[in-house]
């Protein structure tokens, strides 16, 4: 594991894959409250062809836990410091959920993006489709009784296919192990949460010119698949995938599927 200082503010990732003189960069930027093991089945598929940053947002995993607030673009800069303390001139930026408008605003930032991949996201806006209430309702608060791992097996379900956590135990208890390992404390995820509602990426996402793709699970409780047919619409040019049926994490669930677009996306982008 590495650090990359961002105003004072340590953002840690790890570097996996090939050598960065030898082959194109892949950066991961994951979810809200997530540390980079969520991307673990995407970077065992990378791997083998590229260099993959994988980095933990502020207040999440490795990373330091600033206080309040935080923005999308101080999130997106702090990816910036990472793949600058990398000496990364330019890479594929994959996002999902938050990492997903974390990857939009450092598109429309910065100058490193080679690509743009964008996940079970949302370009934010008047026109985007809002969690529902009942999804916040589980995700921000758990039942009384609760111990840390049903608390966390508890929130996660809304971001999963009904059914998987209970036909996946041993899947989600090494997640789950994860997770009590990385995710962000209650102050930082409360953060993370009022930067995604602040965003609002949805009049600059015309000024994005180079490859794109997006990808979205139809029966997303999270962000619902709305919201990535606004973005595919948006973007010029956007490539775009809608997987019937898949959830939030579909990544996750159907990793095999996802590797596969992903590979074939990042080989012609």
């Amino acid at each position: 594991m590495q650090t990359a200082d961002h105003a004072g503010v340590a953002i840690a990732y790890e570097e996996r894959g090939r050598d960065p003189a030898e082959a194109e960069t892949v950066v991961l930027c994951e979810g809200l409250g997530y540390g980079r093991w969520m991307w673990n089945w995407q970077a065992d598929a990378l791997a083998e062809s590229y260099h993959v940053v994988l980095w933990d947002n502020r207040g999440t995993g490795d990373s330091d836990v600033p206080e309040g607030p935080y923005t999308i673009g101080r999130m997106a800069g702090d990816l910036e410091a990472v793949l600058d303390d990398a000496g990364v001139d330019a890479a594929h930026v994959v996002g999902a959920s938050m990492g997903g408008m974390v990857a939009q605003r450092y598109a429309l930032t910065y100058d490193r993006a080679r690509s743009l991949t964008l996940l079970c996201t949302s370009p934010g806006g008047p026109d985007a489709v809002p969690t529902p209430e009942s999804t916040l309702a589980r995700m921000f608060s758990v039942p009384d009784d609760a111990d840390e791992r049903e608390a966390i097996r508890y929130k996660m379900a809304p971001a999963v296919s009904d059914g998987f956590i209970e036909d996946n135990p041993e899947l989600i208890e090494r997640i789950v192990d994860w997770r009590l390992d990385s995710d962000a404390p209650p102050s930082a995820r409360e953060a993370q949460a009022a930067a995604v509602q602040a965003f609002d990426a949805s009049d600059e996402l015309d000024a994005l010119d180079g490859p794109a793709l997006v990808a979205h699970g139809t029966d997303d409780r999270v962000l619902p698949v709305e919201n990535g047919e606004l973005l595919a619409e948006a973007i010029p040019g956007a490539d775009a995938e809608f997987v019937e049926g898949g959830s939030h994490l579909f990544f996750i669930e159907e990793a095999e599927r996802v590797n596969d677009l992903l590979v074939e996306f990042l080989a012609d982008a």
